[in-house]
């Protein structure tokens, strides 16, 4: 019963195995190896379009990157409150940008308002010097609410990106799951709607640690060669990178991975909805559960052996939870097992 995080699960047997099947040998570095090109050509088929890519240990290096590379004098990017870039990634994409800033916009679970976001943006007019530059917008998807922008919500958002001139990021730490939620394509949830520039996860979906920048637009991709190695993400051995890439990729099995993982998710809600003890703060998207239990039932559930992480009330739920009660997360994963699940669901 381990609902702790998607990065506490393993990496699947198939990733596991291609990249001990590359640890042999000798390959050129720096990511020049046939292994990395070949990761690349298969991300540009994926895309339906010739797409740069940059390899990175972490999402957060890839969001930091990503924003660096919009960033102005006096910068400012957009993100929703509760983003990970705003609130889990310690001043990183600041420190990367040498002192940008990110401006918070409000929405519920988890997703900018559009509305809200244009009036944020209008509140820094670009002839006034002492509010600073709008640089970019970023959005996570799936959110950190476990919910999934729709296309025609990031239609939305992109409209005002591109209204501003303001190029458009996507935090893909949990993109497989959005996908399949969304049951589109990766062009048309990205660079058909506007993305510009896509941090592509792997880690939480079964790889070991691989995750990538993604660039859509090829003419920005010389200077984020020089903006990676200045920032330590250049990795020499990039081939193992490469190699779990290439088995997360080959057939759907990254896709796959991400279906069972929702599908464990609604599993859960169904159950918790079920529940008498218990009840969903909102209905999951991908693969984060948030559920409201008395703090008395959420003792007994991990007395029994389950993991989880009790979570912040989110500013649009403040005020509606009872004294005895908080707000928690569930994730589940590629390796969580219906039995875990019902055995959860039974210990509610």
């Amino acid at each position: 019963m381990i609902f702790s995080s998607d990065n506490w699960a393993g990496a699947h047997p198939a990733i596991a195995e291609n990249l001990m099947a590359h640890a042999g040998g000798y390959a050129p570095a720096y990511g020049m190896s046939e292994l990395d090109q070949k990761v690349q050509r298969r991300l540009s088929e994926i895309f339906e379009k010739e797409v740069a890519v940059f390899f990175v240990g972490t999402g957060t290096a890839a969001n930091s990157l990503a924003l660096s590379s919009a960033n102005r004098a006096g910068g400012i990017a957009f993100c929703h409150r509760e983003a990970h870039v705003n609130v889990d990634e310690c001043g990183a994409p600041e420190f990367f940008s040498h002192g940008a800033r990110l401006r918070p916009v409000d929405g519920a679970r988890g997703k900018m308002a559009p509305a809200t976001l244009e009036a944020e943006i209008r509140r820094f007019p670009p002839e006034d010097v002492h509010g600073g530059q709008p640089m970019a917008v970023t959005l996570t998807q799936a959110t950190e609410s476990g919910t999934v922008y729709a296309l025609e919500e990031i239609d939305a958002i992109a409209s005002i990106a591109k209204s501003h001139k303001l190029p458009l990021h996507m935090d893909g730490a949990r993109f497989a799951n959005a996908l399949v939620h969304l049951d589109a394509t990766p062009a048309e949830m990205t660079w058909k709607r506007g993305v510009e520039l896509l941090s592509f996860g792997g880690t939480k979906n079964g790889c070991w640690c691989a995750e990538a920048l993604i660039l859509f637009d090829l003419s920005k991709a010389q200077e984020m060669h020089f903006l990676r190695k200045r920032a330590a993400q250049l990795f020499s051995k990039s081939r193992f990178v490469a190699a779990q890439f290439d088995a997360y990729l080959a057939g759907d099995l990254w896709l796959n991975l991400a279906r069972h993982a929702n599908a464990m998710a609604q599993r859960l809600a169904d159950g918790i909805s079920a529940s008498a003890s218990s009840r969903l703060a909102w209905a999951p998207d991908a693969n984060e559960v948030f559920v409201v239990l008395k703090h008395d039932v959420a003792a007994r559930l991990r007395q029994h052996g389950a993991v989880f992480y009790d979570w912040h009330v989110p500013h649009d739920l403040a005020g509606s939870l009872a004294e005895d009660e908080g707000l928690y997360r569930l994730v589940t994963s590629f390796a969580t097992l219906a039995d875990g699940v019902d055995r959860f669901i039974d210990a509610c």
